[in-house]
């Protein structure tokens, strides 16, 4: 509890990010079909988003060397706030997609250096809670952000406005924080050779898993609202597709850590599937039936990304989980760029529905890889397995830092540099 209330100030920044970020995520889809977006534009929205947030992850660092922690969380803050507003002031939808990459941008590097500070607060003996703890209070900031659009009409300007002055409330408890600040950021970097040799299959899966998430992340707003549903219903029919995510991972986790993680994974995408296939064909016809396939949907492929992060763990050297997640996490990144793009081009073309079977073919890609790949090798020993950690990987969330906070990482695996002379003022 001690180490708990000596972190609240950051939680509540990083709740407050999150808040802003469901909310924010969730209104534009929605907003952009109001105003006469193609699905081919809402699709972009989803892959700027994609692409400004891996450009945050990997030079945001960079940045806060050079400028301190605070000063970049404020700026970073201030700037996710303005583009909120500018969504507003120019409903256009070029100009909303190189917003939507700049928020991307914003969003990662604040979520970095609030997670900066919880891991350089959290020890080998707390970090495992810690990161639960984050994890909690992240999921639920996030639907409650959701959930906020059920509260008025989506049409006016409140939204944003409301959106905006959280993105400027999240800066507040950092800015007044006491905590000494933190050390660099944590930089991803992709080495594929390193992935392959580790676990093929996790290389094509999470390309793939991020193709799935990556789409319904970003388009299963305008799915929707092309099959009839109310705002209302589809903030409930987002939100219950997270926390199945969530839930679900505690049974998932459970299995993978005493059978072959390759099987639970085919099993999973074998789910999803059906579910998916099911939405193709069967969505619309009743709100309450598609919100119930949508949340088992949710539950599935929300929880895939842990079990391929842990599986390329059981495989990766001792001392290699950073760079293992890391890269793995970039892959995941690339995949949520295209997914949007590649959905939103067969909706257009066919019907809403096209969504689902988008990710369907990316969930049979992966069940044919995965089984081929237990063809060609052995499973782990479950004593020789690393520990399974649920996270939550929608394709907006998840950083370099998140990988460091996770429990799994040794302390030996970060690299210690100079901090910033602006950040030793700081506290």
């Amino acid at each position: 509890m001690s180490t708990v209330i000596s972190i609240a100030a950051l939680l509540a920044g990083s709740a407050l990010l999150l808040l802003a970020g469901g909310l924010h995520g969730l209104l534009l889809p929605v907003r952009g079909l109001a105003e006469g977006f193609t699905d081919g534009d809402l699709g972009m929205l989803g892959a700027g988003w994609a692409l400004g947030y891996m450009a945050g992850c990997i030079t945001v660092p960079v940045i806060v060397k050079r400028v301190g922690h605070i000063r970049t969380f404020g700026a970073l803050s201030s700037l996710g706030a303005i583009t909120m507003l500018l969504n507003l002031l120019f409903m256009e939808p070029i100009t909303w997609i190189v917003l939507r990459a700049i928020s991307g941008f914003c969003f990662a590097g604040a979520a970095m250096i609030v997670e900066s500070w919880l891991n350089e607060r959290a020890s080998n003996e707390t970090r495992g809670r810690i990161f639960g703890i984050y994890t909690m209070i992240n999921l639920g900031a996030t639907t409650a952000g959701q959930m906020l659009l059920t509260l008025g009409n989506p049409n006016g300007f409140v939204f944003f406005v409301v959106g905006s002055i959280i993105y400027s409330l999240a800066l507040l408890p950092t800015a007044l924080s006491t905590a000494a600040s933190p050390t660099p950021l944590t930089q991803a970097k992709l080495d594929p050779k390193l992935l392959w040799r580790n676990s093929p299959i996790a290389v094509v899966a999470v390309f793939l898993v991020g193709i799935s998430n990556g789409a319904f992340g970003t388009l299963g707003a305008v799915y929707g609202r092309r099959i009839g549903m109310e705002v209302s219903n589809i903030a409930v029919m987002m939100s219950l597709a997270l926390l199945a995510g969530a839930l679900i991972q505690i049974p998932v986790g459970y299995a993978s850590d005493r059978m072959d993680r390759r099987k639970v994974l085919v099993a999973m995408a074998i789910m999803a599937m059906g579910f998916g296939t099911s939405l193709s064909f069967f969505g619309g016809g009743n709100p309450v039936l598609t919100i119930a396939l949508i949340t088992l949907f949710g539950g599935t492929v929300y929880s895939m990304y842990p079990v391929i992060v842990a599986h390329a763990s059981d495989h990766a050297d001792p001392g290699d989980f950073l760079k293992t997640s890391g890269g793995l996490l970039l892959i995941f990144g690339t995949g949520t760029m295209a997914g949007p793009l590649l959905a939103a081009a067969l909706m257009s073309a066919t019907h809403p529905g096209a969504l689902f079977q988008v990710t369907a073919s990316a969930h049979l890609l992966m069940v044919l890889f995965a089984i081929w790949r237990i063809w060609q090798r052995a499973p782990m020993d479950t004593e020789d397995k690393t520990e399974f950690v649920p996270v939550i990987a929608t394709g907006r969330y998840s950083t370099p830092e998140s990988v460091a906070l996770d429990p799994r990482a040794e302390p030996e695996e970060f690299e210690e540099e100079d901090v910033s002379p602006l950040d030793k003022t700081d506290d």
